[in-house]
């Protein structure tokens, strides 16, 4: 099994590297709903988009933001204080579960903790490094049009960048999220008349049509009836934090593994602070597991056909008191840790040891009930995808699914000596196979029609009836992930009978046990 994990750890990794070649071209998936020309965010960054214009919008010096300051500002108090807290949290979890193992800063120990002077450090910072809209996320607040997404990755400014073999990045792995409103404080006018969705998604979908790049394409980015012209400090609703807490190199104990933390933070206008918040849809399944009551009710609320709908369209909003407000995320998917994945426990199937919360009987029954009452459900259509849809609307769980590590946009290193290389990965397969619903909804809005906002599963991307992705990984081509179909066609699992992979190649399973699996070469 080691061996099979390593293999499918190290063609993810690889098919990762597949996406720059198309990301980078005149066709690019994310044209219109992100921007990663690293010319741009170099001059976005230097402008009014460092994080120091951003969190001090009335300072008056243009010197960037140190790490050390950055967390020193009283907005950020209570976000060091949880960040401590989780890594001391981590920390005794870790000893009490793998006594004989060490953990501490430095390749001396079995697993290597992120030292977190790095992250308070005045020799490092957060640099801009893409910025994407999420108007796809207007089911959320549909008043504020969805979201626009400031993407900052932490980075020494003490270690010049090397090249060749043995080369070391100043980029360390840690990303910050500041997300704004898409319709904020900019888009009313003196009379209080707001700016409509469809004017802000016009804005966006004419950009990725500009022929433009570096500091010109930056400047009419910002400038006026530009799509970043609306978006301000004033708008911020919320910060994210990821970071690789830990990782340990392979042994003979054990594969290799990392693990990332994951964190919400929203911004208290009151207070005018960062305060922990639950994170969307990350259930807490302890809890849930721990208190019978708590899971009864979760149990029944999430399978009350309404909310079953909105689950399968992937646009179910859990309420906060089933939801945690941390989550360690470990990489590669295949360990037998309890914290491996957030559906870990809760159906049946997972733990012969652990009393699961959904029985088999339980979803059948839900998925019968729907479909007395009219429910056209259109991903989770038997138990495995149930489970698979539990696991990927949480935060955890879609981070595991075809990212790059723990993270689905490392974002542009355009602090390189040649940010053009073809080793830059701004983003992950899930990232850029996405890109074709959002920037669908983003047409419906521009053209004022009721957006679709349901998207398929993580792993494989809901496309919308557009071939742009056809024969690619992120669909059917080599590397997309597909489901082993049956010679006998009544038994393929509705949830994946159409993953399937173009002509010339064959599914193949990542493991004896599992039918989905990767496509390659016959």
């Amino acid at each position: 099994m080691g061996r099979v994990r390593f293999l499918v750890t190290f063609l993810v990794l690889l098919a990762g590297l597949l996406p720059v070649r198309l990301a980078w071209s005149a066709a690019a998936p994310e044209r219109g709903a992100a921007i990663i020309d690293p010319g741009a965010l170099r001059e976005l960054d230097r402008g009014r988009f460092g994080l120091n214009r951003v969190m001090l919008p009335a300072r008056s010096a243009d010197a960037p933001l140190t790490n050390s300051q950055f967390f020193a500002l009283p907005s950020m108090v209570p976000v060091r204080k949880a960040l401590d807290a989780e890594f001391d949290r981590y920390i005794s979890r870790h000893k009490a579960g793998l006594p004989n193992e060490t953990i501490g800063v430095g390749n001396s120990f079995d697993f290597q903790l992120f030292d977190r002077a790095l992250l308070y450090s005045p020799d490092t910072r957060f640099v801009l490094a893409g910025i994407v809209n999420r108007m796809d996320r207007a089911y959320v607040h549909e008043a504020d049009c969805g979201e626009i997404r400031l993407i900052y990755r932490l980075t020494r400014t003490d270690v010049q960048e090397t090249t060749g073999e043995g080369a070391v990045s100043p980029r360390l792995p840690v990303t910050l999220n500041v997300v704004l409103k898409a319709r904020g404080v900019a888009a009313f006018d003196a009379g209080g008349k707001a700016l409509a969705c469809a004017d802000i998604a016009r804005r966006w979908l004419a950009a990725g049509e500009w022929p433009l790049t570096g500091a010109a394409l930056a400047e009419s980015l910002a400038a006026k009836d530009g799509p970043l012209d609306l978006t301000g400090p004033e708008d911020i609703t919320h910060i994210e934090t990821n970071l690789q807490i830990a990782h340990a190199p392979k042994s003979a104990v054990r594969d290799f593994r990392t693990d990332y933390l994951l964190k919400v933070f929203d911004y208290d206008a009151r207070s005018k602070t960062f305060t922990e918040a639950p994170m969307e849809n990350q259930i807490d399944r302890e809890r849930i597991l721990a208190d019978a009551t708590l899971g009864r009710e979760f149990k029944a609320w999430l399978l009350e056909p309404s909310h079953l709908s909105e689950f399968d369209r992937g646009t179910i909003l859990v309420p906060d008191k089933f939801l945690a407000k941390g989550a360690i995320a470990p990489t590669p998917v295949g360990f037998s840790t309890s914290d491996l994945q957030p559906a870990f426990g809760l159906v049946q199937g997972d733990d012969a040891a652990v009393e699961p919360l959904f029985k088999e009987a339980d979803v059948v029954a839900a998925l019968k009930k729907a479909a007395e009452r009219g429910v056209t459900l259109q991903n989770v259509r038997s138990v495995a995808g149930f489970e698979r849809r539990l696991n990927d609307i949480t935060c955890a769980g879609c981070h595991q699914s075809r990212g790059i590590g723990g993270f689905h946009f490392p974002g542009v290193d355009w602090m390189a000596a040649k940010p053009n290389n073809s080793t830059v990965v701004p983003a992950s397969p899930h990232f850029f196979g996405d890109q074709i619903r959002r920037r669908d909804i983003l047409a419906a809005m521009r053209y004022c029609k009721r957006p679709d906002y349901s998207r398929g599963f993580s792993s494989r991307p809901q496309t919308r009836g557009s071939a742009e992705l056809a024969g690619t990984e992120y669909e059917d081509g080599w590397g997309a992930s597909c489901y082993v179909q049956h010679a006998n066609t009544a038994d393929n699992d509705k949830s994946f009978k159409s993953w399937t992979c173009t002509e010339g190649l064959a599914c193949q399973p990542a493991g004896n046990a599992s039918r989905i699996g990767m496509c390659f070469i016959k």
